[in-house]
């Protein structure tokens, strides 16, 4: 039990640095729309989706789901981020539409990134 926590902690302290470096890389794209927070949620569900996939098969053991699907991808996406990109979009006078498309996107294109990612490993298994 402890082992597995120490694993989802290392995980999750790697995706959070993963994070940061979308935020300092891609802050000043931001401006106009949280493009920092929102391409590190998206790669963090194509991810998760390909880790998921590959768990399911059996072909990824339970602890490297634990690090990269619960741990890294889990510190790199985070609930909270979204919610607050999107909260403070809505408050600054003006951009009302620009959050409400920030939400949309996310879960739009989220959702088919996690897809896509599922898709992609069951795809190879199959050729």
């Amino acid at each position: 039990m402890w082992m597995s926590a120490v694993v989802v902690f290392v995980g999750g302290g790697l995706g959070a640095i993963v994070r940061e470096l979308f935020m300092l890389m891609l802050g000043r794209y931001s401006t106009a729309f949280p493009l920092d927070i929102f391409m590190a949620n998206i790669l963090a569900c194509f991810l998760l989706g390909i880790v998921s996939s590959l768990h399911q098969e059996r072909r990824a053991s339970d602890g490297a789901n634990l690090l990269l699907a619960t741990g890294f991808c889990g510190g790199m996406s985070t609930f909270s981020s979204f919610v607050f990109g999107a909260f403070s979009e809505t408050m600054t006078p003006g951009r009302l539409v620009p959050s409400i498309l920030y939400i949309i996107a996310s879960l739009v294109v989220g959702y088919g990134a996690a897809w896509v990612g599922l898709r992609s490993v069951t795809r190879k298994r199959r050729a």
